[in-house]
C-alpha cells in the first residue's frame, strides 16, 4: 500500500472547501424539503418530490466524495456533477416547456430558481474545480 492510498490527497483545499459548504447546505435543503413533502403530501406531486429526494442524495454523495479525497473520489464526484448538471438542465427545461408536469416545484425546477440558481451553477463550478484538481491528485 502506498502513502497515497493510506491518505488520499485532499480535494477540499481552497475553493474545494467552499464547494463542500455549498453542497452541504444543498443536502440539508433538498433532503429536508423532500422528506417533508413526501411525508405530508406525496400524492400531490410524486415526481417532483421524488426528484427533490434524488437531488438530495446526489448532493450528499458529491459532498462525501469531496471530503473523502483521492483520485477515485475525484473521478466519482466529476461523473456525479456531470449527471447532476444533466438533471438540472433536463428538469429545468421540462418545467419551462410543460408547467403541468410538475404541480409543485423540485430543487431543479426552472434551473434551481427557488435556490437562487445554485443547482445549475454548483455542478459547473465543481466540475471546473475537480478538473483543475486533477493535476494535484496523484493516483
Amino acid at each position: 500500500m502506498t502513502a497515497v492510498e493510506d491518505k488520499p490527497t485532499r480535494l477540499i483545499s481552497g475553493p474545494g472547501m467552499l464547494l463542500v459548504w455549498f453542497y452541504g447546505v444543498m443536502v440539508v435543503g433538498a433532503v429536508s424539503r423532500s422528506a417533508y413533502q413526501i411525508s405530508t403530501d406525496f400524492q400531490r406531486a410524486p415526481l417532483a418530490y421524488s426528484l427533490s429526494a434524488v437531488a438530495g442524495i446526489v448532493y450528499g454523495f458529491i459532498t462525501y466524495t469531496l471530503v473523502r479525497g483521492g483520485e477515485t473520489a475525484r473521478r466519482a464526484a466529476l461523473a456525479c456533477c456531470a449527471a447532476e448538471l444533466a438533471g438540472v438542465l433536463l428538469v429545468g427545461t421540462w418545467t419551462l416547456v410543460d408547467h403541468s408536469a410538475f404541480p409543485d416545484t423540485t430543487v431543479w425546477s426552472y434551473y434551481g430558481a427557488g435556490y437562487i440558481f445554485i443547482p445549475v451553477l454548483l455542478p459547473i463550478s465543481a466540475m471546473y474545480w475537480l478538473r483543475k484538481a486533477q493535476n494535484t491528485v496523484k493516483p
